[in-house]
């Protein structure tokens, strides 16, 4: 296997009242070598054949209990980080079309970066139908969008709920996302190389407008209530 081992410390959680072990994860990110210019559904076969599977699941607030099985992998080509995500839940929503508009609203998977360790981070929130939210900055009050123009012509995605608009649906579902994104887009760090790189992380899984709200990590968050917005917490990712 390709993950590494897990560094355990110990954090106060002030809403549970009680000293919780976490862990500080570490996930290697594996080079896959491909010649020529590879479709998102090549991309996502390329992710399926080399690429380990890794979960969403730390429920860090007692207070949102609902866990969808939410899962991922991740890769890196050409200096392009290639995702693949996996989604099963009880509703799903997708009412933002803009990018740059809240799509934590709607079903929503969230991949948090901090290229350099320093602090400042990039958060890509996509909804289920492929629309991009992406800021940079050092916390959730000093966030600076990324031009849209620079997003929609860089950051390609596929859903398998395709791309339209739509209200809630319940009753259960299932839906992929295959995501290409460009170290170009990375504005605040032109001429960054993935490959070698060690970074700071996180993933998430949210949905606040529907019917069972949740707040998933992939390495646990030790506040007192919902933010992803939290760097302190987030585990490790080394480019392979």
């Amino acid at each position: 296997m390709r993950y590494y081992g897990v560094i355990l410390f110990f954090i106060h959680l002030i809403g549970f009242g009680q000293t919780t072990m976490v862990d500080n994860k570490e996930l290697h990110v594996v080079e896959i070598a491909f010649s020529g210019e590879a479709s998102l559904s090549k991309i996502s076969e390329l992710l399926e054949a080399n690429a380990e599977l890794h979960s969403i699941d730390f429920i860090n607030w007692e207070v949102f209990p609902y866990r969808p099985e939410v899962k991922f992998r991740i890769a890196h080509h050409a200096n392009q980080i290639w995702l693949k995500l996996y989604v099963q839940e009880e509703n799903v929503l997708a009412q933002r079309t803009e990018t740059n508009s809240a799509t934590h609203r709607d079903s929503c998977v969230e991949f948090f970066l901090d290229p350099i360790g320093d602090g400042n981070y990039y958060n890509f929130e996509f909804n289920c139908i492929g629309v991009t939210h992406l800021a940079y900055g050092p916390d959730r009050n000093e966030r600076k969008f990324v031009d849209p123009t620079i997003i929609e012509e860089t950051v390609r995605i596929e859903s398998s709920l395709g791309s339209k608009a739509f209200e809630e649906r319940k009753g259960g579902h299932e839906w992929e996302m295959t995501v290409v994104i460009p170290a170009e887009v990375l504005t605040h760090n032109q001429g960054i190389t993935l490959k070698d790189l060690r970074a700071k992380a996180n993933f998430y899984k949210c949905a606040d407008d529907t019917s069972k709200p949740h707040y998933l990590s992939w390495n646990p968050v030790g506040t007192d209530s919902p933010d992803f917005h939290q760097p302190s917490f987030f585990g490790s990712l080394i480019f392979d």
